[in-house]
């Protein structure tokens, strides 16, 4: 089946009264999973204060995130004196998949918003998730999941912004990752928190392994014992409390702060030798380069990295046929 990334879709209303409901799901999701989905989605929380208290503000982000071995991806809307939706103030869309493409989960979010708002009928929300499914679009030509190849997606949130904004720390990250190391990530708002936590894996960009990557985690025990179950990952969070839980994390970076530190555990792993430095101020000179493309900068920090992995197989060989033998 064309469409068989797709597990689930789900709908969840906010009330007059504030009241949060999840209303509809496709097949059925499982409460665990509900919960979850209605603590990161932006009807809830500071996120919804904050867009409810700017009169101005119609617009709620688009976010995705990981958990275990599914991806959600979350469309929410604001609703003004609707006839079919008379008490519904705001609506959250929910896909479940198995796969990261935020760019083509957005696309089709949209198209299942646009047909809820205009019925207030979930069952109209059904026809075409089953499209995508069976066939792999819907609405003819304005969706398909042909058209959004992964490695688009891989390479949308610019890595050079990373580096033009850290400089040389950055050799702290692509250290961490080159080495399956834990990273974590702050930021307060969540549409940046996410712009940048998907781009890290591209410093990585011969694994292409965007599993690692948990860009909307909360201060929460069940989000974090299911991060201290793995030995590597990219995790973002809004929360600063994040920072004092260092045993969830070998490289911290702070955003909002511009810095990226070194959890006091894992100094040891972080010994820094020339080819590192040659890497690091490559990176940063690439980055302020505007000729250079972001595609370019990928491809050359790859070629480097190769080089540095292939010293360090030689100086394994070196050391192993050097050592005495019993």
């Amino acid at each position: 089946m064309a469409g068989t990334d797709l597990i689930a879709a789900g709908l969840l209303e906010k009330d007059e009264n504030k009241d949060i409901l999840w209303t509809w799901s496709y097949p059925t999701i499982d409460a665990e999973t509900v919960e979850r989905l209605t603590r990161k989605c932006v009807l809830s929380g500071e996120a919804a204060e904050s867009n409810e208290n700017d009169a101005e503000n119609s617009t709620f982000p688009f976010t995705f995130g990981h958990y275990g071995k599914t991806w959600h991806y979350i469309h929410t809307a604001k609703i003004d004196q609707s006839e079919v939706l008379p008490k519904v103030t705001h609506f959250s869309v929910v896909l479940l998949t198995k796969d990261f493409n935020p760019e083509k989960y957005e696309t089709l979010l949209s198209i299942l918003a646009s047909a809820y708002a205009s019925t207030g009928n979930a069952a109209k929300l059904l026809e075409p998730f089953l499209k995508v499914l069976t066939s792999g679009q819907c609405n003819g030509a304005q969706f398909a999941v042909k058209s959004f190849d992964v490695r688009r997606a891989y390479i949308a949130a610019p890595i050079k912004d990373f580096v033009s904004r850290f400089g040389l720390e950055t050799i702290l990250v692509y250290t961490a990752l080159l080495l399956k190391k834990r990273v974590v990530v702050y930021h307060p708002r969540l549409p940046e928190l996410l712009r940048i936590a998907r781009a890290l894996p591209v410093l990585v960009w011969q694994r292409q392994n965007w599993n690692i990557l948990y860009p909307h985690v909360d201060v929460d025990e069940g989000d974090l014992n299911d991060l201290k179950s793995m030995s590597t990952y990219v995790a973002g969070f809004t929360d600063a409390a994040v920072e004092s839980r260092a045993e969830i994390y070998d490289i911290f970076v702070n955003v909002p702060g511009n810095s990226v530190s070194v959890a006091g555990h894992a100094k040891e792993s972080f010994g820094m030798g020339k080819i590192h430095k040659d890497i690091a101020t490559q990176m940063v000179q690439q980055a302020a380069d505007d000729s250079v493309s972001e595609q370019l900068f990928i491809k050359e920090l790859a070629v480097k990295t190769k080089e540095l992995i292939g010293n360090l197989k030689k100086m394994a060989s070196v050391f192993a046929s050097a050592a005495p033998r019993v």
